[in-house]
């Protein structure tokens, strides 16, 4: 094998077993930092310099998406007044792999003042940073990746990944759902997924195209035509389904002759079509479509609790909204 690639997957190989190294400290003092932030009535603060400062500020992001306020402050620029944004009530997340990091002990003795809690994730327990934290979290790994040993590789990788542990142990904790979740995440294709609802985006009112079962196939085409798209719910005396006309059953009718479009529609409608609620997630609507047997299905009926059909929900309209 080129000595390039077996290089390359020697890296992997060492970061994976970075990480691996970790479980064993999920461990009672995890649990402390899990609790103690649990508990802050401020927000967790996370801070670190260089590629640590990096990996602090994924972790924030992660945090703050997950249902845990947190931000990240930058150690040099907090000596300069940054430190105003922490309070007596916030927990503070240093990382530093030495624990040793000047920019970082020196903001100690201020977190001190203020009143902050402080937990160290650091390479190195015995370190100065560690000695002056309420909690120490141990990352350390046994071996750089990088061939000098000295870039930021598997520790780096070991401290996001146990950061991503600490994000999600707090998510488990809180309850946090998936609603939640795209509350804090309304742009994009997540946040349409996850917040927008069936109601939001069907046919409905005068948009609606709907006819009685008495109603013959020619009548219906011209509902469907008129209403463009491609389909009519068809309702009872009082409003409920009985089934779907689409513009495909009437071109498959239509093989057979014209004289089947003076027939009632309930002759060649499906009389027992899938259909969904108003209050059901947009994306639950999508899978109804694309996982009906024998073949996807483009429209769906939306009713109420008492099957009256309420509007009509097209693909083109989840197209449209970037559900799809």
């Amino acid at each position: 094998m080129d000595a390039m690639l077996q290089h390359a997957q020697d890296v992997l190989r060492l970061e994976a077993e970075a990480i691996l190294e970790l479980i064993p400290r999920v461990d009672d003092n995890f649990a402390q930092a899990i609790q103690m932030i649990l508990e802050c009535e401020g927000r967790t603060v996370i801070t670190g310099m260089g590629k640590s400062g990096l990996i602090g500020a994924k972790m924030a992001a992660t945090m703050a998406s997950t249902g845990t306020p947190s931000f990240f402050l930058h150690p040099a620029e907090a000596i300069h007044g940054d430190l105003g944004m922490v309070t007596c009530h916030d927990v503070v997340i240093a990382l530093s792999n030495s624990g040793e990091t000047g920019e970082v002990l020196n903001i100690l003795p201020s977190l001190r003042r203020i009143g902050a809690k402080i937990i160290a994730m650091v390479g190195n327990p015995a370190s100065t940073l560690a000695k002056n934290a309420d909690i120490i979290l141990n990352v350390g790994v046994s071996k750089e990746a990088c061939p000098l040993g000295l870039a930021p590789t598997s520790s780096t990788t070991a401290a996001l990944a146990y950061g991503d542990a600490m994000a999600l142990a707090l998510l488990s904790k809180r309850n946090f759902t998936a609603s939640q979740f795209a509350i804090f995440h309304p742009g994009g294709s997540l946040g349409r997924k996850l917040l927008l609802t069936v109601g939001n985006i069907m046919h409905k009112g005068d948009e609606n195209p709907i006819v009685p079962e008495k109603t013959t196939v020619q009548e219906a085409l011209f509902v469907i035509t008129d209403k463009g798209l491609g389909a009519v719910s068809v309702v009872d005396e009082n409003g409920k389904m009985c089934g779907v006309l689409t513009d495909g059953d009437i071109r498959r009718g239509l093989r057979k002759g014209v004289e089947f479009l003076s027939h009632s529609v309930t002759e060649i409608m499906t009389k027992a079509p899938k259909y969904i609620t108003e209050d059901k997630l947009a994306a639950q609507a999508l899978h109804l479509m694309e996982s009906n047997k024998p073949k996807p299905i483009t429209v769906l009926p939306v009713v109420d609790a008492e099957m009256k059909v309420i509007g009509l929900l097209h693909m083109t309209d989840l197209v449209r909204q970037g559900v799809v």
